[in-house]
């Protein structure tokens, strides 16, 4: 074991990078029917791994947990702001449940098995992974007016409860949230966040990365003119109300130009391009359908446009398209529209707003086209703004650091707190002005992957040592207690949730769930099983309660006790 500790004294990075590799190895095996999870395997391998003997410096997981969770806010901020309204009252009634069921189960737990104050806010800060709550009972044992040694060796018992108790607290939490939720809705977490996104959508089944509709809503066809002889390519395209037209002609193998006035002939070969519908539907009127497409061939597009034509603002697309002179709107179909990051049902009715990104498929000329009428193009990149990101996690830290004093007792929203308002406000932001801010969204996995595995991986190597080492020495009672204040509040906030709140998506709940607890870990393992930003909205909103209503918990048991 000596080796190992010197590779890793004069390497830490090689344990953390390790716990990461053997966590997600760990992670994806089954057991039973339960998973662990990458983030889970990740905290237990960093567990074993840190009796080696090995500590990293805390500013890599500031560091790392400030990434993740900056990129979950910038990916839920257009979501938080759009659904802060009634709704959110099951957010904050299920946030400040947990809290209260919280308290009570850590003071009644002290009662009964005679734990000291240091002891039961060290329970209740690791078992509910709010390091703040050390901080907060530090201070308040502090102004108890107690002996100084007895003062010392009642904080020294609130970090060894909390050492001891966090392990099981981040693991119970990925237990509750990612595995016993699921199976207790019936419903697994990716399967309800494909129902949640296919809700906001407006009923459009949302795919997973790699799927296609076998069907669909906009393509091309080429056909041998028969019935059609004679007639003009303005009068195929008006029978079927401008869903279709007619992009390319081949007559006596020689290209013609599709002009409206130009009269078919026998044996033309035409390609028609449109919605599916359309197609179908004018085929009898042209003729047989031909594979031979040489010389009618044409590579279409998709062009993003930013829509911010004035006097069009809050107009449906019905009436967008009436307004439109037919020669600006031919030969372009709109093939999809979001706003503020969220999908938009392409409906006659639905109306479209300034600073909406509208997808056009057409021809490069007719998509230029049209993204020039409606706005501005919004072009297409894979490059994160790092001027944009730098700017907000600088800000969430500058936030992280306020501390208000109320009755004596100091509330701060921390680093988390901090650079989750900021992403959300940042998302919210790009989302309205989509010029602006780029992001990827692999890029944002990525930092919400990483930053997060990392995070719990340093958690584990440098509280795992001192957490078995104190077990060893104290027994396994605060450890037992800390993982029943760990489960059953969790597993109450559930039920109230499913049965009082009437949540009935597996995916929100757990979101909301995570949040509640400000289960970070947990939040992470849902998001990996999800393979969603779904549960992204519920846990910004319940997190930001949870980190203000679990803080006080320090000072309230250290009270009560």
């Amino acid at each position: 074991m000596d080796w190992l500790h010197d590779i890793f004294h004069k390497s830490p990075e090689i344990a953390l990078f390790l716990s990461l590799a053997v966590g997600y190895f760990v992670g994806q095996i089954n057991f039973g029917k339960f998973q662990l999870g990458g983030v889970g395997g990740s905290l237990l391998a960093a567990v074993v791994i840190s009796q080696a003997g090995v500590t990293i410096d805390n500013g890599v997981k500031s560091v790392m947990f400030a990434v993740f969770i900056y990129a979950v806010g910038y990916d839920s901020g257009p979501g938080f702001f759009n659904s802060l309204n009634r709704k959110t009252l099951r957010e904050i009634a299920m946030a400040i449940f947990l809290a209260v069921s919280a308290l009570v189960t850590v003071v009644v737990c002290a009662k009964l098995f005679h734990l000291n104050k240091g002891l039961a806010a060290g329970l209740a800060g690791g078992a509910l992974t709010q390091s703040a709550i050390i901080g907060t009972a530090g201070d308040a044992i502090a102004r108890l007016g107690l002996p100084a040694d007895q003062v010392k060796s009642l904080q020294s018992d609130v970090a060894i409860a909390y050492a001891v108790t966090y392990v099981f607290g981040s693991l119970g939490a990925i237990i509750v949230c990612v595995n016993i939720l699921p199976k207790f809705m019936g419903q697994g977490l990716r399967e309800a966040a494909l129902e949640a996104e296919k809700a906001l959508s407006g009923s459009v089944p949302a795919r997973a990365a790699g799927q296609l509709s076998a069907l669909p809503e906009l393509v091309g066809r080429a056909f041998r003119v028969e019935q059609a002889a004679g007639r003009t390519v303005s009068e195929l395209e008006m029978s079927q109300n401008d869903t279709i037209t007619i992009e390319r002609i081949r007559r006596h193998g020689k290209a013609e130009e599709p002009v409206p006035d130009f009269v078919l002939e026998k044996d033309d070969v035409v390609m028609v391009v449109g919605r599916r519908g359309g197609v179908v539907d004018i085929a009898p009127l042209i003729g047989v359908e031909v594979a031979d497409t040489d010389g009618v061939s044409l590579v279409m597009q998709t062009r993003e446009g930013v829509f911010t034509r004035k006097g069009m603002n809050h107009m449906t697309i019905a009436e967008v398209r009436q307004s439109v002179d037919r020669n600006m709107r031919h030969g372009v179909f709109l093939e999809s529209a979001r706003r503020a990051g969220q999908p938009l049902p392409i409906l006659p009715e639905t109306k479209l707003e300034h600073g909406d990104v509208v997808s056009f498929y057409g021809s490069p000329k007719d998509t230029k086209r049209a993204v020039d009428a409606a706005g501005y193009e919004l072009p297409y990149s894979i490059k994160t703004d790092f001027i944009y990101m730098g700017v907000g996690i600088v800000i969430g830290l500058l936030i992280g650091l306020i501390v208000v004093n109320v009755a004596g007792i100091p509330l701060t929203l921390g680093s988390g707190g901090g650079c989750l308002l900021a992403g959300l406000v940042f998302g919210w932001m790009r989302g309205k002005h989509p010029m602006y801010g780029v992001m990827p969204s692999a890029a944002s996995r990525l930092l919400q992957d990483f930053g997060l595995a990392a995070f719990v991986a340093v958690v584990g190597l440098n509280s795992g040592l001192q957490a078995v080492v104190t077990v060893k020495q104290s027994g396994m009672t605060i450890f037992l207690l800390g993982a029943f204040v760990t489960l059953f509040p969790l597993l109450l906030t559930m039920l109230f949730g499913r049965f009082v709140l009437r949540y009935d998506n597996a995916a929100i709940l757990a979101g909301a769930l995570c949040g509640s607890r400000s289960a970070n870990p947990a939040f992470g393992g849902v998001l990996d099983k999800a393979e969603s930003a779904v549960p992204t909205v519920p846990f910004a909103i319940t997190y930001a309660i949870a980190n203000v209503a679990l803080t006080l918990l320090g000072p309230l048991v250290v009270g009560l006790v």
